[in-house]
């Protein structure tokens, strides 16, 4: 068996379809689009674009409950009526485009629109097919949001009223390509471990991490004045994304909005400010809406981002694969929901001859086959029995059995204590590296023996050059480190 490539990304853990499409059906916007596509009829006339006319607008915000003073409820009206034309809530039939702005007197043409063919399914429909039509509104949001503002549009017009687009530098593939880059880098930093609580990211610390390098040293003021523009862009997008249900966002101060040249010092404030500080800046967080939506972007972009739960259906060893480079709680939850729903002593035994094998990646299945097992109470003990005399699994088999105060638990001899110990180092070094706690546990393995370095190089393990090499380095009895050192070079010997 080998070893298959691993994500990078963490394991996201997601709402069910049924609780997302409920916050789908709930998001401020996409509930707007849902009511002006039930309000489409007869009556209704677009423009070309399939926009609704200006004088139709009034109409629109007042079948969504708008308040008819409010300046922006013609603005939030247009907005909704284009997330449900992009949706495909409202079907429209665009007017045929002549030229002709009914100045010569005569009346300009207009299109039609009515209920698309999908509506019925929000109420009809399953979950899956209310998050498709949320996705298709996202997409369109984003996309909006990627436009620069009003004003920057109407500084960069020319005598003629056509806008130079070198003067406005924008580039819309490379605006698009940053709202993604920052919406990928909120979500890593929301499910890495050691995320904060309550999912929420400092705007600057956001900023920053599209325009300052992970090594790039102490930020130059240019570099500094770089990561304020970026956060004055991502307070307008994401007060644009906030109402899909994409995000929620504590915009940046007012107070701070107007003091703009103090925005350089932002960044400062993210590494050591505190909290009550920081939070002046804007704060952000992905909903658990967000979460799905920004996953499924990158799944259709060829990212792989694992999600708890979705290896449920398949074999013990794509589990074992998988979870094997999962932090410890996420690998807990998916093992947890492979084995709900299983006859436990056939998943047992699935589970531990998919943790067989020489191959690199092996030990650290062992390792997370042992953590699958934990739980298991006395129906998986027949299971565990039937292979207390394999020569990889029986050393794990004992110390389960032992664990769950098991009668007639057969003693291992010392060639199986010794290849166990190696075992189990080499799945904590692939598992988490050179950690504090490693030596700690190299000590208490070895302690008990006598003569263990004089025969461990010995054992026919793959890793047992490479452990040894490592308790030299690690050991924290030196004498012990040299000994290690020693019989890691006579295990090098013996396999070359």
């Amino acid at each position: 068996m080998s070893a298959e490539p691993h994500s990078t990304l963490p394991p996201v853990r997601l709402h069910s379809d049924a609780e997302l499409a409920r916050d789908a059906l709930v998001a401020p916007l996409f509930a707007r689009a849902v009511r002006l596509a039930r309000w489409a009829g007869p009556g209704i006339r677009v423009d070309v674009g399939g926009e609704l006319v200006a004088d139709q607008l009034p109409a629109a915000a007042e079948a969504l409950g708008l308040d008819p003073a409010d300046e922006d409820a013609p603005v939030y009206a247009s907005q909704a009526w284009r997330v449900a034309v992009d949706t495909g809530l409202v079907d429209v039939t665009e007017p045929e485009d002549d030229g002709g702005d009914g100045a010569d007197g005569a009346e300009p043409e207009y299109g039609t629109a009515a209920p698309g063919e999908d509506l019925p399914l929000l109420t009809g429909g399953a979950p899956a097919d209310v998050l498709d039509l949320w996705l298709a509104a996202m997409d369109s949001v984003l996309a909006d949001a990627a436009v620069p503002d009003l004003d920057d549009l109407v500084d960069a017009m020319d005598a003629g009223g056509d806008i130079d687009f070198d003067r406005l530098d924008w580039n819309p593939q490379r605006e698009a390509d940053f709202l993604d880059g920052v919406l990928a880098n909120l979500y890593l930093l929301s499910v890495s471990e050691g995320a904060p609580g309550d999912g929420r990211v400092p705007l600057p610390v956001l900023a920053a991490s599209m325009i300052i390098p992970d090594d790039g040293g102490e930020p130059t003021d240019a570099v500094l004045e770089q990561v304020s523009d970026a956060m004055m862009r991502l307070d307008d997008q994401f007060r644009q994304l906030e109402p899909i249900g994409l995000v929620d966002y504590q915009p940046v101060d007012e107070a701070l909005m107007a003091e703009a040249d103090d925005l350089a010092d932002a960044d400062a404030d993210a590494d050591g400010g505190a909290d009550e500080d920081i939070t002046r800046y804007g704060m952000v967080r992905l909903t658990p809406l967000g979460l799905y939506g920004v996953r499924a972007r990158m799944l259709e972009a060829g990212v792989e981002a694992p999600a708890i739960g979705e290896l449920a259906g398949k074999g013990a060893d794509a589990l074992l694969d998988a979870v094997s480079f999962y932090p410890e709680d996420a690998a807990q939850a998916e093992i947890e929901q492979w084995l709900a729903g299983r006859d436990l002593p056939d998943a047992v035994a699935e589970l531990l001859a998919a943790a067989r094998g020489d191959d690199e990646a092996a030990p650290l299945r062992r390792l997370r086959c042992q953590q699958a097992l934990a739980p298991a109470g006395p129906e998986a003990e027949p299971a565990v029995r039937a292979v207390l005399d394999d020569a990889q699994l029986g050393g794990l088999a004992r110390v389960w059995l032992a664990e769950h105060g098991a009668a007639d638990v057969p003693v291992p001899d010392q060639e199986m204590v010794f290849w166990l110990t190696v075992d189990t180092i080499a799945a904590q070094l692939a598992a988490d590296g050179e950690t504090e706690e490693l030596p700690l546990l190299m000590g208490s393995l070895t302690e008990h023996h006598t003569g263990f370095f004089d025969q461990v190089w010995r054992v026919e393990h793959p890793a047992t050059a490479h452990v040894l090499e490592a308790m030299g380095r690690l050991h924290p009895d030196k004498k012990a480190a040299k000994e290690a050192r020693k019989a890691a070079f006579k295990a090098r010997s013996r396999q070359s």
